[in-house]
């Protein structure tokens, strides 16, 4: 069953009990207060026939049972109701002296009672009606007899009777509006739950930024209150998953790119140890890019990991020469570039800048690399470093295809690329340049980009600090 139905259920049921049990004890406390007046009142009438007849005992001593049926005969009391008709009996029941007419029998009432104690019944006769009857022991020569009288209280039942049905049909009423008034409460009630549950749907289709409203402080208001912040840190913990395959993602991606440099490097002076003779020096030389080359693959790898999937900002920095750094960059690529007929250039000037080599030789090799895809054969790339205001810039300028000018704010977009087709020919996957921006930021630093079509690009890193700034 529905709570809807559980709550209507509960409060028509609930009322009509509570108003029946009700009704029925003030109706029968009402009757009983009645009756008990009635007891009274016959009672009453009892005694005052005892004080009658016990006068006239007391003028005629020597009284016998013939003198006491006479004296009966002369006692008349009225009351509201008229003339009280009464009875004296035996004690077997037996009417000795009769004033009146009784409707009722004395034997059941009479049998129970002792020599001191008096009593009443509810006697019904054979037409309907029920008299209140009462009895009172009278002594008289040694024997006991009883002074019997009694009231008509039919209407008293009556009355009980027509109250009982008059609140049957109330209470039919009552049950009827109490039904649309369930109706109304029951529905506001189980509308916040609705919504709740509707909420609670609508989460498991994926809409995670659903919340509901809280219209109030109570139970349902605070079950409400906790869904919502239940579903917020849903939504924080999922987009948290989502952030953390996406780092994964972009690891993959960025590390099948990076590797690529290095790849290039490596294969490009292994080909030309195999391909061409070469001088003790040459083979020592390019022994030493290959091996280097092949360290910072492996370094490459974990600081990837570091950087994109861990996110993480601390990598220590230390004083290193540009000068060095960046010729030793350069000719990592010397051989890919001689291949493809493109001519470098390198001029950098002395300076010790705080870096993590291994990530800002991503950078600028990276930057080289992509100089490189935008010429189809031969060209000039110049690499320069030179101190600033403030810190030490790494510039690299190439004559290639350049980049259009709506493309040049774009250009940092993960996966974004200028030229699509040229890219994916030559296994680019637009994270190139998005790397190299964390890098850059990850030293304090700023990247800057300009290009004209067909005359080439100029890309600027610069760095803060240094001895030689």
């Amino acid at each position: 069953m529905k709570l809807f139905w559980k709550l209507f259920c509960s409060m028509v049921i609930t009322t009509a009990l509570a108003c029946s049990l009700g009704g029925y004890i003030l109706i029968d406390a009402q009757f009983r207060t009645s009756l008990d007046r009635e007891v009274t009142a016959v009672y009453e009438e009892n005694d005052l026939l005892r004080y009658t007849l016990a006068r006239e005992i007391q003028t005629h001593p020597a009284m016998d049972r013939a003198g006491l049926s006479q004296a009966v005969q002369n006692i008349t009391i009225s009351t509201g109701r008229g003339k009280v008709a009464f009875r004296i009996s035996d004690e077997a029941g037996a009417a000795v002296s009769v004033n009146g007419s009784l409707p009722v029998e004395a034997v059941g009432l009479t049998a129970g009672l002792g020599p001191d104690r008096r009593g009443w019944e509810l006697a019904p006769v054979s037409n309907g009606r029920i008299y209140l009857h009462a009895a009172s022991p009278l002594v008289l020569g040694g024997g006991t007899l009883y002074l019997e009288n009694c009231r008509e209280v039919s209407s008293l039942f009556v009355s009980r009777r027509e109250q009982y049905q008059s609140f049957f049909y109330m209470m039919l009423a009552l049950t009827g509006a109490v039904g649309v008034l369930s109706l109304l409460i029951s529905g506001l009630m189980v509308r916040p739950l609705s919504r709740l549950s509707a909420a609670a749907r609508r989460m498991a289709a994926g809409e995670l930024d659903v919340r509901v409203r809280v219209d109030s402080g109570d139970e349902v208001g605070r079950l409400a209150a906790d869904f919502n912040a239940m579903a917020a840190q849903l939504e924080r913990q999922v987009q948290e998953l989502k952030d953390a395959a996406r780092r994964q993602e972009d690891f993959i991606g960025s590390f099948a790119h990076e590797i690529k440099t290095p790849l290039t490097s490596i294969i490009g002076y292994a080909d030309l140890l195999r391909s061409r003779p070469a001088t003790a020096k040459q083979v020592q030389d390019s022994a030493g890019y290959i091996f280097r080359e092949g360290r910072r693959l492996e370094a490459l790898s974990r600081k990837l990991m570091d950087l994109i999937v861990l996110d993480r900002q601390d990598f220590p920095l230390r004083p290193v020469p540009m000068d060095v750094f960046l010729r030793r960059t350069g000719g990592a690529l010397r051989p890919a570039l001689e291949q493809a007929g493109i001519q470098l250039e390198i001029s950098a000037q002395a300076a010790a800048i705080p870096l993590e080599p291994d990530l800002m030789e991503t950078v600028c090799l990276n930057l080289l690399d992509n100089a490189r895809k935008a010429m189809d054969r031969g060209g000039r790339i110049l690499l320069e470093g030179f101190p600033e205001p403030g810190g030490y810039c790494i510039r690299v300028t190439d004559t290639g295809k350049g980049i259009p000018a709506a493309e040049l704010d774009r250009i940092t977009e993960a996966f974004y690329m200028v030229d699509k087709s040229r890219s994916r020919a030559q296994g680019g996957a637009g994270l190139g340049l998005a790397v190299c921006q964390r890098i850059v930021a990850l030293h304090g630093g700023a990247m800057d980009f300009q290009s004209a079509e067909g005359a080439g690009t100029e890309v600027q890193v610069h760095l803060r600090g240094g001895e030689g700034a």
